[in-house]
């Protein structure tokens, strides 16, 4: 018993000598602010809802009704939605001539202020009327945007904003389908001469 005590005694002794030898004076403890937290990152901005006006048909005529996006510069999300087709309370008064997609379409904006929106294959020739739905609804989110908070009307509703505030300069969209393309300028829309 008595060797197998010595060697732990040794290895302990040698410890003690290798930390009392590294020069490091013993201290009491030192006030340095708070503790050690991780580093954090900065907070995302918090998305505030804004109100668009997605076109579609109130009994032929184009007619915008009144949607929140959280990204006002998803221009996919927003051409999703109008693809979309009217919800189920908007479907009361209104229809759509765009086909419902599988897919969300590639959507690209040209400094010219011309969108480019690439569709899934398969997809047919649009009509005049679902171009035009295009145009009106991509008119009200290209740049310049003046982006309006989403309020609320008295019935709830998200409160469609100010044409004269969503002005740009004049859009034009132009469709690339499978074999065939589209352009459609801003200029027939309801609130643009």
């Amino acid at each position: 018993m008595k060797g197998s005590r010595l060697p732990a005694l040794l290895v302990g002794l040698t410890a003690a000598l290798t930390l009392a030898a590294c020069g490091v004076p013993p201290s009491d403890v030192i006030q340095a602010g708070e503790p050690a937290s991780g580093m954090r990152s900065p907070s995302p901005k918090p998305s505030v809802p804004t109100v668009i006006p997605l076109y579609f048909l109130h009994n032929g005529d184009l007619t915008p009704y009144p949607r929140k996006i959280g990204d006002l510069e998803d221009f996919r999300a927003v051409v999703r939605l109008l693809f979309g087709g009217p919800t189920t309370s908007e479907a009361v008064t209104a229809t759509t001539e765009l086909p419902r997609l599988t897919d969300t379409p590639d959507v690209l904006i040209g400094s010219d202020h011309t969108f480019s929106i690439q569709l899934p294959k398969d997809v047919p020739p649009l009509s005049h009327l679902a171009m035009r739905q295009l145009a009106c609804t991509v008119t009200h989110v290209a740049l310049p945007l003046a982006a309006q908070p989403a309020d609320a009307d008295r019935d709830g509703a998200p409160a469609a904003p100010s044409v004269d505030a969503q002005r740009s300069p004049h859009t034009s969209v132009q469709v690339l389908g499978d074999g065939w393309t589209m352009t459609q300028s801003d200029g027939s829309c309801p609130d643009r001469s």
